[in-house]
């Protein structure tokens, strides 16, 4: 079992990963969001735990992935 703050750890490493594989700066993926760069560093903290599931998906298409969730 993974709790939510592992996951949310998870994609915050991955959205990061993904931002430098594919030359993305902070400042871009701010604009692609559609927000500060500030909150772009929130989001990117693994530690920040006010992140939410819609955030966390619309940074995923902007990055070109999806956010998968699964209950089993």
């Amino acid at each position: 079992v993974v709790a939510f703050d592992d996951c949310q750890q998870e994609a915050a490493f991955q959205l990061t990963a993904a931002m430098e594989e594919q030359h993305i700066s902070k400042v871009e993926m701010a604009k692609r969001l559609e927000t500060s760069r500030s909150q772009l560093d929130r989001l990117l903290d693994p530690s920040n735990d006010g992140v939410t599931l819609a955030v966390l998906s619309r940074a995923a298409k902007a990055v070109g992935r999806s956010l998968k969730l699964e209950l089993q």
